[in-house]
């Protein structure tokens, strides 16, 4: 199954909400993962850009896009960003299919 780095940050007043009564939110996320036949890999809160990281497993694009998708339209976000993580083996594939690509760029004859 494809891997996907999840990155969020809070509202303000989800910090507002977690400071006045902490809450170990990994359960939450394993939870929506595995709704969508997933599986939670790591959650991590970062200094930053962001203010966490989730490492999913899901079956395909359609099911990490339906939990991004559910957990970001809960109100507790101010944002959520995911990657597809490829493979080195999947990245050596696009390498070798890309020799067979030819490209031209914008304004120059081919």
């Amino acid at each position: 199954m494809p891997l996907y780095l999840t990155r969020f940050s809070y509202t303000p007043a989800t910090w507002a909400k977690l400071i006045k009564n902490p809450e170990d939110r990994r359960a939450a996320a394993k939870e929506y993962i595995e709704a969508a036949g997933g599986k939670l890999h790591g959650y991590w809160y970062a200094f930053g850009e962001h203010d966490g990281y989730n490492l999913f497993e899901a079956p395909d694009n359609a099911s990490m896009a339906a939990t991004a998708l559910a957990i970001g339209s809960g109100g507790a976000l101010s944002s959520i960003q995911t990657t597809v993580l490829l493979s080195v083996e999947e990245a050596m594939a696009a390498m070798k299919k890309a020799s067979s690509i030819r490209y031209r760029p914008p304004g120059e004859k081919g």
